[in-house]
């Protein structure tokens, strides 16, 4: 069926009054992020698809097991009606399919696996409304010793014996002395914080945390920080200074690229403007 517009494609495909499954083909993620949110209300499920997603795509008749979506307006499943389920039971949702940049594009969140933005300026060095999602930093890389382990594990107090004992270490699910898990993430934090006086004020909290692999004794780690989301709350500091937070992407690697700790850190930021 042929149309003049997006828009008019868009009016033509509610007149169907809705599917379990609509494709949108596009490789403009700009388009994604207009239509999207308008036919979300007429399919149970939204593929997205480009060239980045074209290669492994099975078409839009093959839902996804972790998917929920029971047609037009509601998601499915067979939840119970307790507590926010219930809540969720009458809102409008829809599960959206597609590459990671152009999931990006339609949330206007990052989504790992996107294109990043690199840039010779370190993303703390910006004012919370010059920051776009998206920017990112790879730091340099930081071999792990044991002088490592024994300093944090006396700073900490904690001597758990997969850091301390070689033998049961040896005979453990890991067969080796492995790193403390917050010394990966005080670690990391060295290799990405810019230590200067900056827009940002102070780390807010972490979200999502998890240790996905062991790191041993001279394994070499290494960070992804990248600005996944902004949150402007129109608060000031005692002081008068405006901010807002921000929510950063943090991506732990070891030298074979393997994940060993992702998490969300949150930071204050200030403020151009309030």
């Amino acid at each position: 069926m042929t149309y003049e517009d997006l828009d008019e494609a868009l009016d033509l495909a509610a007149r169907g009054k809705g599917s379990l499954v609509a494709s949108l083909v596009t490789a403009d993620r700009a388009v994604a992020a207009r239509a999207v949110p308008v036919a979300a209300a007429w399919h149970g499920r939204l593929l997205v698809l480009d060239a980045e997603a074209a290669a492994e795509s099975t078409g839009h008749g093959s839902p996804l097991p972790q998917l929920k979506h029971g047609g037009p307006g509601r998601a499915g499943g067979g939840e119970e009606l307790g507590g926010l389920r219930a809540v969720k039971h009458y809102l409008q949702r829809a599960a959206v399919q597609g590459s990671p940049s152009m999931l990006m594009a339609v949330t206007g969140e990052y989504v790992r696996g996107a294109e990043v933005i690199e840039t010779e300026v370190h993303p703390f060095r910006r004012y919370f409304e010059d920051l776009r999602i998206g920017e990112s930093l790879l730091t340099h890389r930081r071999t792990v010793t044991e002088a490592d382990l024994v300093n944090f594990g006396c700073l900490s107090g904690d001597h758990f014996y997969m850091h301390f004992d070689e033998i049961a270490a040896r005979e453990s699910q890991f067969g080796k002395r492995i790193a403390h898990g917050y010394f990966v993430l005080s670690a990391a934090a060295g290799l990405f914080v810019s230590p200067a006086p900056g827009p940002v004020l102070a780390n807010y909290g972490l979200d999502n945390l998890r240790f996905i692999n062991p790191v041993g004794i001279g394994d070499t780690i290494q960070a992804r920080l990248t600005c996944k989301r902004k949150i402007d709350q129109g608060k000031k500091s005692p002081q008068g200074i405006p901010q807002g937070v921000v929510a950063w992407d943090v991506e732990v690697t070891n030298q074979l690229g393997e994940l060993v700790a992702s998490y969300d850190i949150l930071t204050l930021v200030v403020k151009r403007e309030g």
